[in-house]
């Protein structure tokens, strides 16, 4: 800790920063057909008419007033739509509040709230964590208080809508933990759910005034131009901008609407539509909502109304949505010459850069839908499309075709009764709530139900729900294509699941107590997405290489035994995105690693090799090691590497730029016998560097850098780590590191204390 002390200081004096939070950013660079030209990402960190509002949250939040009672609480009270969520997140990001606050966490209420959600939703954002938690209320509530036990917390509770005030005072025991000066941010629109938690300050957001407005709908419509060079729109941009009526959600989704239009004539069409004269409705759909929505392609709008499936506060992921209109073949009519995939990823990044979908504060890659939208998406996907939620289960019609569930023990065969008599379901999401004994079981008797009813379903989603095992039955499901089953407690899967020869999607990610997969996989011939992540899966089933359609495969694990080595990965050349290899201490011939067949995977992105960490402990690493490993050298286009307690004595040589140039991540874990690094410093794109529990390591020279340098080295990176160094005593690589940003020397405890001349070019 001294070490550190002295490092810290010396950083700061040179301009480093301790970095803990998680920077928020709303904005995607996209094309979408040819009419749609580029866009920077949109700064959110500039805000207009809230510069006093946000300076009042954070002198509550870093005052130092207490209550004897409960946690001080500032709620943010308004119209939807009126930017509570944005004004939070400003806060949460804000320095001086990052330095404040020793934890901090951010939890999005959805309606079907309840305890042991928050108590995982909690957790999930102090580990920064996407896991699954335990379903044991009483362990979560333990390891919560453990937590947050001694430490400055702030906490911020987004979309709160009903809560019941006993659940909310039993809440308030789990907060009390913390030490002096923790606080709490709520966003409610209801006035009354701020009087229930007892908040200590209220805080009304308005309307944005008239020069607010207009200043946030042309950062939005001419972003990147200038607003000179179209001075026949100035009479108009005024008009249209009152339109919006000071909500920031209209005004940015309107500007987004007329970024690529630039004649006047477009501007007055929209100006004089119908739609402004159509009552909000009972829905309470906004005019500019559905202005944009009637401007979508047609064949978007389809894609965007399937959306309505997602309760509101529901978190998904680019790659989970698309898959879903892939099953739903909704991608397939366009008539473009672009494959399903690419024509996903253009519709999701449109949808984005209309602010239809939204970025999750701090999860990279998780998005959500405004209720305002959710709404609309409701609104215009009619009756085939339904919630199941509290007591609208009747309202089901006989056409409907995607239907989401909750799930409880009250009445939860009742809602199942209903769904049983729409026998041309399409798609069934089913969501268990409750805890414990408390909540619903998928039994063996609810799947016999399901199954032998609903023969046309294609998509079915289990994930999360308290099931033990899927029933043979599945087999009745011939037309299935889409089947997640992750985060259950899931033992094995029936054999007859490999009878479902259209299934496309198989997913089953921290399904822990899952050993093993069903031995005639193979037969899944349409199988192209299938996520291991998480289970305790020890090896692959002989002839899964026969599943060439494979394009998504998280997780490889190579057996002992003959038929299921790491040759099945031989003609898996569709393989994209991810892929980690695990158990390969068990490749002994260095022909059955080039038949892997790795340097031809020219899709993948990120790749993982990680050998069993315990054997170098009782001395079991073999000279074949370093051959194996050199010859699994990946395809130039992988983009991050991670290798894991490699047993070798030199690392292969294909870890240099000439082999990888396109490598912006590189993490070298646990490699104990490794005495000298390879030469990282020409890699032309590397932006991240982890080098942890290298043993091996004495002194890093000037190799590290690269032989014979001719530019500067390190000329991308921007975080370098060295953890759990031992041996490690002398850094003698001075030169380069232009742009550097984090600097991270942790448990090295004999090396020497110095900087190389980096430090000084870090501003």
């Amino acid at each position: 800790m001294d070490d550190y002390h002295v490092i810290y200081g010396r950083g700061n004096r040179f301009g480093f920063h301790e970095l803990n939070n998680v920077n928020y950013e709303i904005g995607v660079s996209w094309k979408l057909l040819s009419e749609f030209a580029n866009v920077s990402l949109v700064d959110e960190s500039v805000i207009y008419g809230r510069e006093h509002e946000k300076e009042e949250i954070i002198n509550f939040l870093l005052s130092d007033s207490d209550s004897d009672n409960q946690v001080p609480i500032i709620s943010i009270v308004g119209l939807i739509g009126i930017g509570k969520t944005t004004l939070a997140q400003l806060v949460y990001n804000d320095h001086r509040i990052v330095e404040q606050y020793e934890l901090k966490a951010w939890v999005y209420l959805s309606e079907s709230f309840d305890v042991l959600r928050l108590a995982q939703t909690i957790l999930k954002s102090i580990h920064c964590s996407p896991r699954e938690f335990s379903n044991d209320l009483i362990m979560l509530q333990r390891e919560l208080q453990h937590m947050l036990r001694g430490k400055k917390y702030l906490l911020v509770l987004d979309g709160v809508r009903n809560i019941d005030g006993k659940i909310w005072e039993q809440l308030l025991l789990l907060f009390k933990c913390g030490s002096s000066g923790s606080k709490m941010i709520v966003t409610t629109r209801d006035k009354e759910v701020a009087s229930i938690m007892r908040s200590t300050r209220l805080l009304h957001l308005y309307q944005l005034e008239e020069s607010d407005s207009w200043r946030i709908f042309v950062n939005h419509a001419f972003r990147g131009r200038n607003l000179f060079d179209f001075p026949n729109l100035e009479s108009v941009i005024k008009k249209v901008a009152e339109k919006c009526g000071g909500l920031p959600l209209a005004l940015k989704t309107l500007g987004n609407l007329l970024r690529i239009r630039f004649s006047k004539l477009e501007w007055d069409q929209i100006l004089e539509t119908d739609l402004w004269c159509l009552s909000e409705g009972e829905n309470n759909i906004n005019p500019v909502l559905r202005l944009s929505f009637f401007n979508l392609p047609s064949d978007l709008k389809r894609c965007f109304a399937y959306c309505s499936i997602f309760p509101k506060g529901y978190e998904f992921e680019k790659s989970e949505l698309i898959k879903l209109w892939m099953t739903e073949d909704l991608l397939k009519c366009c008539g473009r010459d672009k494959s399903e995939q690419e024509l996903g990823n253009e519709f999701f990044d449109h949808l984005v850069s209309i602010s239809f979908f939204l970025s999750m504060p701090l999860w990279d890659g998780k998005y959500y839908m405004h209720d305002l939208v959710n709404d609309l998406a409701n609104s215009v996907s009619g009756e085939f499309c339904f919630r199941i939620e509290g007591e609208n289960v009747q309202d089901i019609s006989e056409r409907t075709r995607n239907i989401w569930c909750c799930l409880d023990l009250k009445d939860g065969d009742r809602k199942l009764e209903h769904i049983h008599k729409v026998t041309g379901l399409r798609s069934l999401m089913v969501e268990a709530q409750g805890y414990g004994d408390q909540r619903f079981k998928i039994s063996t008797n609810v799947q016999h139900n399901l199954f032998s009813r609903l023969k046309y379903l294609r998509m079915l989603s289990f994930s999360g729900c308290n099931l033990l095992e899927l029933s043979d039955e599945i087999r009745n499901l011939k037309l299935l294509r889409y089947l997640d089953l992750s985060y259950t407690d899931i033992v094995s899967l029936p054999n007859s699941i490999c009878m479902l020869y259209n299934l496309q999607t198989l997913l089953l990610e921290e399904c822990f107590k899952l050993t093993k997969l069903p031995s005639d996989i193979y037969k899944l011939v349409n199988l192209r997405y299938l996520n291991l992540k998480g289970t305790h899966i020890k090896k692959m089933p002989t002839k899964i290489g026969a599943l060439d359609k494979l394009e998504m495969l998280s997780d490889f694990f190579v057996g002992k035994q003959r038929g299921f080595d790491i040759k099945q990965l031989g003609k898996l050349n569709q393989l994209q995105g991810r892929l980690q290899i695990s158990g390969l201490e068990n490749v002994k011939k260095t022909a059955h690693a080039v038949a892997a067949n790795l340097e031809d995977k020219e899709h993948l992105e990120e790749l993982s090799m990680s050998y069993d960490g315990w054997r170098k402990m009782n001395g079991s690493v073999t000279k074949a090691d370093v051959s194996v490993l050199e010859a699994l050298q990946p395809n130039k286009n992988l983009m991050r590497l991670t290798i894991k307690d490699y047993g070798g004595s030199s690392f292969p040589n294909w870890v240099g730029y000439r082999h990888l140039p396109n490598l912006v991540s590189l993490e070298l874990l646990g490699c104990k016998f490794c005495s000298q690094l390879p030469p990282l410093g020409q890699f032309p794109f590397l932006e991240k560097l982890s080098i942890s529990g290298c043993d091996g390591i004495e002194t890093i020279g000037t190799e590290f850098c690269g032989y014979n340098a001719s530019s500067v080295p390190f000329r991308s990176l921007v975080t370098l780590r060295f953890e759990q160094m031992s041996e490690w005593k002398e850094w003698l690589c001075l030169e380069g590191f232009p742009l550097l940003q984090e600097l991270c020397i942790k448990h090295c405890p004999n090396w020497r204390l110095q900087f190389p001349r980096l430090i000084i070019s870090v501003s």
